[in-house]
């Protein structure tokens, strides 16, 4: 049994794979790969998530928060780049593990990334929702009260949970379904429907930074770091910096970890490997390109709007529209509104695209039922069914859970891709030397372990219910895969076949 756990799948057999013929149409270039990863990395960071970050963890800190958030990534963007060069196909971290670490740890990780993607599209559907009905207000339009939010949220001022008196959050249900409709349609057409909405709302972002900066005020950005710039606990026990009334750490460091979601853009080009023209240099390129060109753009953002307003009123929901309403911008708060439709929409699109791609790569390894999960359309050549039933599940999780516990919830599930990444690239560099690499990780063995320790540090940067989260679904996934997946696993049933050719050869001799 041990040896089934930790087999792992050849080099040699994913690339064979590649020629198969129920493979992914390639369509996108490198232009089109970078546009994913801005379209799933710039809007839930910038229009959402600064927010939640400023007001309860970090104040105008929230820029060191973002830089050492891009730091993290950098090492990880640059470990990922070289595993999508070597394997270009679906399923992104959990095709990596499978290579280097066994049949276990893919499971880990493709159920994690289960986890990240599906809540992360719920988080951004609910920021979406907020814009939507802060853009209604504008006209004098307001939907029933109790239609409005999750029934429950995490309330800061006396540390735990409070019921809302709202039944769900109904613009977050409609947007995952509408998505969804769009995804089913085709890749070609979801990249096409994607860049135009990237072209928007950085078109919107610039305008953030441009007009906002002349309303911003220095004194606004003192204290600081009022919360501190640490934040680190573990398990619960805060070790370094200030501590919430529900026991969070607050802090720099802490407001990284919740404003860490906001990078996984990147993660979603590699899972979009099997479509791109040429993925061993355009999947590297939109990588990287996308990580530098985000991350300078939430820094610059996240300076105005903390400067703009002082950040106990930032406001948590449409912290960058409400901003300039505070300020005396009306008009500006419609465009802005409206950009943050475009962005967060394009946002939801990319996230929902790359979980059913992480299913299909797993059901072509045999861990979840192939003819539901692996189905390819025909005529449209998307995983049409699992893509459904990514849309149920994000419309009810965007529409009965708040926006803090979304928030940190994702995190922790993308954190620990990273760290599994960072590792196998120091393995694959010993068990595999020879393999080729069109991207190389530099400075090897350095920037992977520093992937590693600096996203250990942001996921014990996170209060202890998100662990207890991470452990619960895990072992849910363990009895999926314990009852199910290692019963069918490919690889279990080529060992199966070759044990059986084996003694059959050894009783005829």
């Amino acid at each position: 049994m041990a040896s089934q756990l930790f087999a792992k799948k050849p080099l040699k057999l994913l690339l064979e794979e590649m020629a198969g013929e129920n493979r992914l149409r390639r369509v996108l270039g490198p232009v089109t790969l970078s546009s994913l990863g801005v379209g799933a990395i710039i809007g839930t960071g910038i229009f959402v998530l600064t927010g939640v970050a400023a007001h309860d963890k970090t104040g105008p800190a929230l820029m060191l928060s973002f830089v050492v958030a891009g730091i993290t990534c950098v090492f990880a963007a640059l470990c990922y780049a070289e595993f999508a060069s070597m394997v270009p196909v679906a399923g992104s971290a959990y095709t990596y593990a499978y290579a280097t670490l066994g049949e276990l740890f893919a499971w880990i990780i493709g159920w994690d990334l289960v986890l990240e993607y599906t809540v992360a599209s719920a988080t951004v559907a609910h920021g979406w929702s907020h814009y939507f009905q802060d853009f209604l207000g504008l006209f004098g339009v307001h939907l029933p009260k109790v239609l409005t939010n999750a029934p429950f949220d995490y309330d800061t001022v006396v540390g735990h949970v409070a019921a809302t008196g709202k039944w769900f959050d109904l613009p977050a249900i409609i947007v995952a379904f509408l998505v969804t409709a769009v995804l089913v349609k085709g890749i070609q057409e979801s990249a096409r429907f994607n860049t135009a909405m990237v072209a928007v709302k950085l078109v919107i972002v610039l305008f953030v930074i441009a007009v906002g900066s002349f309303f911003v005020k220095r004194a606004n950005w003192h204290p600081f770091a009022p919360f501190g710039l640490s934040g680190v606990s573990l398990f619960g026990h805060t070790l370094f910096g200030q501590t919430g009334k529900g026991g969070e750490p607050l802090g720099m460091l802490a407001g990284s970890a919740t404003i860490f979601f906001a990078y996984i853009g990147f993660d979603s080009v590699s899972t979009h490997a099997e479509e791109a023209k040429n993925p061993r240099r355009d999947v590297p390129i939109g990588i990287i390109s996308s990580l530098l060109i985000c991350t300078t753009l939430y820094i610059a953002v996240s300076a105005v709007i903390t400067g703009m307003v002082p950040y106990g009123q930032i406001n948590i929901d449409a912290p960058v529209s409400t901003a300039f309403a505070q300020v005396g911008l009306p008009w500006a708060q419609f465009l802005i509104s409206l950009g943050a439709l475009t962005g967060i929409t394009s946002v939801l699109l990319v996230l929902m695209l790359s979980q059913p791609r992480v299913f299909l790569a797993m059901a072509r390894d045999g861990l979840v039922p192939e003819s539901f999960f692996g189905a390819v359309h025909p005529r449209l050549r998307t995983p049409w069914k699992s893509t459904i039933l990514t849309g149920f599940f994000v419309a009810g999780m965007g529409g009965f859970l708040p926006l803090r516990i979304l928030a940190e919830l994702v995190n922790i599930g993308t954190l620990l891709a990273f760290v599994i990444v960072c590792a196998a690239v120091l393995i694959m560099r010993r068990t595999n030397p020879e393999a080729e690499r069109p991207f190389r990780v530099p400075f090897v063995p350095l920037v992977p372990i520093l992937g590693i320790a600096s996203c250990l540090l942001l996921m014990f940067s996170l209060p202890a219910e998100n662990w207890l989260r991470l452990f619960v679904w895990l072992a849910i996934g363990f009895v999926i895969y314990f009852g199910y997946g290692r019963k069918h696993s490919v690889m279990a049933r080529e060992r199966a076949k070759q044990a059986g050719d084996g003694a059959a050869q050894a009783s005829g001799g």
